[in-house]
């Protein structure tokens, strides 16, 4: 059987309780957490895979990402204190 290569940006946030929280722009609600980044890799992998069988499952259609970002950088102003 044919298999389909899906691209997804995922964004990982450093948690307060330390690891990584992860996050998918384009499936709003697929989330998941790892201890570290490498877990939080795997885990997102693990969890991308799930939820996209489950919408192929429901019949739904599977959304694709157009827009990719090049780059991601932190941005710093200064603004008078109040």
């Amino acid at each position: 059987m044919k298999q389909k290569i899906y691209n997804y940006i995922a964004i990982f946030d450093s948690a307060e309780e330390g690891g990584f929280n992860v996050s998918f722009p384009a499936l709003p609600g697929c989330v998941t957490f790892g201890r570290n980044f490498e877990d939080a890799k795997k885990r997102a992998e693990e969890i991308l895979k799930l939820w996209l069988e489950e919408l192929a499952s429901q019949g739904e259609e599977i959304p694709t990402t157009k827009h990719r970002p090049i780059v991601v950088d932190e941005i710093q102003v200064s603004l008078p204190a109040r």
